[in-house]
């Protein structure tokens, strides 16, 4: 067995790609040879000095790649991001500490280029808490029971003057960047999209061998707006008896508007042959289940954390967002990486804007930066972190003052797998 020491953990060059992304495949249980044309397409998201690979005798045995990302906070300003993906070790050199090498050096370059955090959505739980990770946000999948929404089966479009088209994937490039932005500007949790990220969801370029092309939809406000649009795909299922079993899957929905949700959900109960609508990864308090006249033919189908938060900053991050009221909050924010560890003063004005600075007073509440994480975009509750032992009260009642500031009345959410 080859030592750690051994191991050469560097960024990869350009003809090492196609090694690190059969590596990838091993890592994720997937066909480990890439056709060449997908490794090819593949090399787009290739940036020199953040594909970083684990060697051993030359040959790639555990993978991390990081990107530029921007994260919108509480109060809609979006923070510099360092999104961290494609992270995997081969079964074969596992327990050796490869991912905690390629990670801590990840963590040190981003907190030297100016990222405020670092992102990723975390395949499995209990992995990236001790590199000071928090989730930060939680997703909500429903599966939608048509015949039971009370939902009239003639329905034939919007009643408040908008309109629903289909339209098709260069439709699709054209307005769905500017649609993001707006959301992006609204909602905390959710992060920035590149180009190329529409060119794969809509197939221009494929990281896989086989693509499905879905269907799309936009709503369109009675002013001619666009405020809404969707991507979804279908089976083709019948029952013994010729009755359709279609399911609607949806990949994506943007609402800007309630009118906006409200038009695609009830489009896509509408679809003739589609018994079931499967919503995808919404937030937790999502609209949906109170769009329809009987709420319970929503049905959840999967509950769990998704977009998972690491503080890298811990004054630019807490002057970035806004805050539910004024007040003031003492945090001792403990952190074993050695990036964003302190005691830190947060002093909140009427109008909900921060301002924080290091501080030698006493602490009101001392906290792990992954607890800091998870409180970030104002999911997560001081109170309950303190009953887990998670957080510890210093003050009495310091963690109910830190949910009077950081929580918020709208849920965070994060669409975006990544």
């Amino acid at each position: 067995m080859t030592s750690r020491a051994a191991m050469d953990v560097r960024p990869v060059t350009e003809s090492e790609f196609p090694d690190w992304n059969r590596a990838m495949n091993i890592g994720f249980l997937r066909e480990p040879t890439m056709a060449e044309e997908i490794v090819d397409a593949r090399r787009a998201q290739f940036t020199p000095g953040r594909s970083v690979g684990a060697f051993d005798a030359g040959r790639c045995v555990a993978t991390f790649r990081s990107f530029a990302q921007e994260l919108t906070v509480v109060g809609g300003a979006a923070v510099p991001a360092d999104a961290v993906t494609n992270v995997t070790v081969s079964p074969t050199h596992r327990r050796r500490g490869l991912l905690t090498r390629m990670m801590t050096e990840d963590l040190a370059a981003a907190k030297e280029r100016g990222d405020v955090v670092a992102t990723l959505i975390a395949a499995e739980y209990p992995i990236y808490g001790r590199y000071g990770f928090g989730p930060a946000t939680w997703t909500t999948e429903w599966t939608v029971d048509v015949p039971r929404t009370g939902l009239d089966p003639r329905w034939a479009g919007p009643e408040d003057g908008g309109r629903v088209d289909l339209v098709d994937a260069e439709d699709v490039r054209r307005l769905g960047p500017e649609l993001h932005e707006r959301l992006r500007r609204v909602r905390p949790g959710v992060v920035s999209r590149d180009e190329l990220w529409w060119r794969t969801t809509t197939g221009a370029v494929r990281f896989h061998a086989t693509f499905h092309e879905p269907f799309y939809v936009v709503y369109r406000s009675a002013a001619g707006e666009v405020e809404g649009m969707a991507a979804y795909t279908t089976d083709d299922k019948w029952g013994d008896g010729k009755q359709p079993l279609n399911t609607a899957r949806v990949k994506w929905l943007t609402g800007v508007t309630p009118a906006a949700e409200r038009a695609l959900w009830h489009y896509l109960c509408s679809v003739d042959w589609v018994v079931r609508v499967r919503s995808g990864y919404r937030a937790p308090d999502d609209l949906l289940p109170l769009l329809l006249p009987d709420p319970r033919a929503a049905a959840v189908a999967t509950h769990a954390d998704f977009l998972w938060v690491r503080v890298l900053d811990v004054v630019r991050a807490l002057e970035a967002r806004t805050y539910e009221g004024a007040g003031s909050l003492v945090l001792e924010v403990a952190d074993a990486g050695g990036l964003a560890g302190g005691r830190y003063r947060l002093e909140v004005s009427a109008d909900g804007t921060g301002t924080c600075a290091p501080t030698t007073e006493n602490a009101d509440i001392a906290l792990d930066v992954s607890d800091l994480g998870a409180l970030y975009l104002g999911d997560e509750s001081a109170v309950r972190l303190a009953a887990l032992g998670r957080v510890r009260e210093e003050r009495a009642g310091a963690a109910r003052t830190a949910d009077a500031l950081l929580r918020t009345s709208g849920r965070p959410w994060c669409p975006d797998v990544f």
